[in-house]
């Protein structure tokens, strides 16, 4: 009886294992991707900083977490933090230009954190930071909807994951950010 249950304990350690340990290749860091701009930005700029990488859309109904994006970017952006938001359509719900979004930022919510350009976040057609996020994080870090979360350290790997529900200014998440950002 006491094997079956090391068995089951140790059967259960494995299935609900963190994906934090996964043997990375790259990391965060060594990609690149255009600003809403369209100029490329190489995201070694940000090493040394804790990430928060969110994608977003104009037309979605969390869309106001765009201001509590912007007042964790300023709480913490001298504090070696970057919030970096990637407008994407792949959920139907963005702007049909860059331009469009850039002005919708800027005019509804004052955002003055990084914005990609739109990018695809699910599918094949995924942007490489995507791919790699679900590739070494498991299905915790595909984004099921828009404003899905994903938190990087310092040294470019991802230490979690927080859905469309969650609010940036949660306590999950700024404890967590605030611990990292002391490391």
């Amino acid at each position: 009886m006491k094997v079956k249950i090391y068995i089951l304990f140790f059967l259960l350690m494995i299935f609900f294992k963190n994906n934090s340990s996964a043997s990375y290749e790259k990391v965060f860091f060594d990609f690149k991707i255009n600003d809403i701009s369209g100029n490329q930005l190489n995201l070694k700029n940000f090493k040394g900083n804790v990430v928060l990488l969110v994608n977003t859309a104009s037309y979605c109904g969390f869309t106001k977490q765009y201001d509590d994006l912007q007042y964790i970017w300023e709480k913490y952006k001298d504090k070696d933090f970057i919030v970096l938001a990637v407008p994407s359509n792949s959920f139907n719900q963005e702007k049909k230009t860059n331009d469009e979004v850039k002005d919708f930022c800027e005019f509804n919510f004052n955002i003055t954190f990084p914005i990609t350009e739109i990018t695809e976040v699910k599918g094949d057609f995924a942007h490489p930071i995507f791919k790699w996020a679900s590739d070494n994080y498991g299905s915790a870090a595909k984004p099921k909807w828009n404003f899905h979360k994903i938190l990087i350290n310092k040294d470019g790997k991802i230490v979690d994951t927080y859905s469309s529900l969650t609010n940036p200014k949660s306590k999950k998440i700024i404890t967590k950010i605030e611990e990292l950002i002391k490391n």
